[in-house]
């Protein structure tokens, strides 16, 4: 059970659910498990099972960039999603699903184009845009809908 000073964060390494104090997530801790940074500035990359792990049990926003390896837009705005990662966690996880290799993840969102980034929160989706961002952008927008 967690109070409202913890909360649930999924490792991005092993991806155990890990309980955190909300106060300590700027002190950069480890999972329980493997003892790995749970916060490393950089998005995650989701296959089809982390994706409903990290999505489903993190109780911090988490904002998928959906995204194909052969997409130049994809591909341009890469550097900045990470980026965006650097600026806005631990307070938000980013992380990034490819379409191509988890297509049934993608057709159970509606993913028509690419790449499109939605957020979740509490498992659920909240917010969704498509087209490549600048960092700025993609920033300023997560936080004006978390």
């Amino acid at each position: 059970m967690t109070t409202p000073e913890t909360l649930h964060i999924v490792c991005p390494h092993c991806h155990t659910t890990n309980r955190v104090q909300a106060t300590q997530l700027a002190s950069h801790p480890d999972c329980g498990s493997c003892h790995r940074p749970l916060f490393e500035g950089e998005p995650l990359a989701l296959d089809g099972a982390s994706f409903d792990k990290h999505v489903g049990r993190s109780q911090i926003p988490v904002v998928v960039d959906f995204w194909a390896p052969w997409c130049g837009p994809c591909l341009q705005m890469a550097p900045f999603f990470h980026e965006a990662a650097q600026q806005l966690e631990p307070q938000v996880r980013l992380a990034k699903l490819d379409t191509e290799a988890e297509g049934q993840v993608a057709a159970r969102y509606g993913i028509r184009s690419i790449p499109t980034m939605i957020v979740f929160k509490g498992g659920r989706e909240v917010a969704r845009t498509a087209g490549a961002r600048g960092a700025a952008e993609i920033t300023r927008w997560v936080r004006s809908v978390v």
